[in-house]
This record gives structure tokens, sequence and C-alpha cells, in this order.
């Protein structure tokens, strides 16, 4: 496979929420099917900053370092090794750069858009407590995902609820011909922070449709933050 992008994930605010299946089931592209966990669908909401991005090698002038905040869900699909592919998919993708957003859209079909964002980011110290912040402007509204960690993080347990969210490793888009495209994603296993709070301050009906407003407008089921690593995402292909 040949790379596409490389780039470092860092501060990544993770707030998960149970949902009805019915809602994804419209949006899970062919060949994939839903990635439960203990038989319940989630949803997750993560902001994160994007570092040294490059694409094909060459940095992007203005365009290396920015925030994202993403809508997501979890699907898996059986490789050609007979293995699972435990992958992600995503509901809406929010980038402050016109370009990317359209790069991502063209090439892919990603669900991006470009709106004003900013972060505020305040890693704990010593025995001092951190937060982790993202904004993102919709319809004249600013809207905030949240978390607030201390201590020091640990390593995601095998069968975990943190491994589920984080130990996926491929991304499906559905293609406007009905396809599929599929990509790797590589990156080594994160360390996390559990939130000792967090919270979603949003528009959910607005920014992410009526099939999510319950779910979303709920407290999540759980929320956690990784320090996050470099990254590499390889180029798509039809499945």
């Amino acid at each position: 496979m040949r790379t596409f992008l490389t780039a470092q994930w860092r501060w990544l605010a993770m707030l998960n929420y149970a949902v009805d299946s019915d809602a994804l089931f419209p949006l899970t592209p062919p060949g994939t099917e839903l990635d439960l966990f203990r038989g319940t669908a989630y949803v997750s909401v993560v902001g994160f900053r994007f570092l040294d991005t490059r694409v094909l090698g060459l940095p992007v002038p203005l365009h290396r370092n920015f925030d994202e905040v993403n809508l997501r869900f979890y699907v898996r699909r059986i490789g050609e090794d007979g293995a699972w592919r435990r992958g992600v998919v995503f509901v809406r993708e929010v980038v402050p750069r016109a370009a990317i957003a359209l790069i991502a859209r063209t090439l892919y079909n990603e669900p991006y858009i470009a709106l004003p964002m900013r972060h505020e980011l305040r890693p704990p110290e010593g025995r001092s407590a951190g937060q982790i912040e993202y904004a993102w402007r919709y319809r004249n509204r600013w809207n905030t995902i949240t978390a607030a960690i201390a201590g020091a993080p640990t390593p995601t347990a095998e069968g975990s609820f943190e491994e589920f969210i984080t130990e996926h490793y491929w991304g499906y888009t559905r293609q406007r011909d009905g396809g599929t495209i599929e990509y790797r994603v590589e990156h080594p296993r994160w360390p996390v922070w559990r939130a000792t709070s967090a919270s979603l301050d949003c528009d959910v009906r607005a920014m992410y449709g009526d099939a999510f407003a319950e779910a979303l407008t709920a407290p999540p089921r759980s929320a956690f933050v990784a320090e996050g690593s470099e990254v590499t995402v390889f180029r798509g292909r039809r499945v």
C-alpha cells in the first residue's frame, strides 16, 4: 500500500455515546457491518489536532497544522486474509480550511465541511488537572467538545471499551456510485486518560440530524483523552 498522508494526531478528546443501530444502518458502507461493543452500537465525537501534515510526502503551505472535530461510528469487514478489519465511518468531519475539505470530499467522498474553529489545550501537569477543548462555529453558534483529565494516562486493557474505541485501523467511505473505499490507518497503541468530566455543547439537530439527537443530547457513556502520535494514512482502494 502506498502512503497518502502522514501527520501527527495530538490531544484527541473522545466522547462516546450509545446509539440505536437503526440510525447507522443507512450510513453503513456496502460490504461492511456494524461493529458492536457487547451488543451495543456507539458513535464518538472526537476533537484533535492535525500537526505536520504532509500529502504524498509534501507539506502544504498554510495547511500543516489545524483542528478537526468529527462524528464517527464503527464497522468491520472480513479482509482477503480472512481476518476481521475493524474500521470507522465518518458522519461529519469539521476542519477550518476549505481546501482540506474540498480535497477530502473530491478524492474520498468524505463528509468534510470547513468552519471557523479554535481550541484550548491545558494538559495535566503533576497533580494539576488539565482540560482539552475544541470549538467550531456553525450557523452563528459556537459548539464545543470538552474533556477534563488528571494524573497520568494508562494503557488500554485487552477487551476494554477504550481499546474498542481507539483500536480501529481502517476507514470506510461510501462512494457516490454506491461502492465503498477502504483505507488503512497506522499508528501505535495509545494510552488514555479517562475523563473526570466531559461535555458536548452543540446544536445536534442542526449539525448531525434528527437521527442522532437523542443519543448526543444525553451524557456520554464514557469519555477519554489520548495524547496521540504520528499516523500514516494509506491510499484507499475499492472493495
